[in-house]
């Protein structure tokens, strides 16, 4: 007796980047530093659970997180392009504008 199996269409899938963009804190009175998250994830509440994580890890203390979206294709300007080939081999990209 066989048994069959569904199909998982997504296996080969290309893995999704979300962008998360917003400000970052490192003193809790600081006006913060404009960042831009690029990060691979299976949904976005793990997008912003592991993109917080990765900013705690850099040294931030809060952040305020104002959109996220999914980036569709490799951007053609650095820092971007590069922050998005981090994110589809697995690091959590972390864009900074220094004000």
């Amino acid at each position: 007796m066989s048994r069959e199996f569904p199909v998982n269409d997504n296996e080969d899938a290309e893995p999704v980047v979300f962008i998360l963009t917003g400000r970052a804190h490192r003193e809790s009175d600081d006006e913060g530093t404009e960042i831009h998250i690029l990060i691979s994830a299976a949904d976005e509440d793990s997008a912003v659970r592991e993109s917080l994580n990765a900013l705690s890890e850099q040294g931030y203390t809060r952040a305020e997180l104002d959109r996220i979206g999914t980036v569709d294709e490799m951007p053609e300007e650095e820092p971007h392009a590069s922050a998005y080939q981090g994110a589809t081999e697995g690091e959590v990209a972390i864009v900074t504008f220094e004000d």
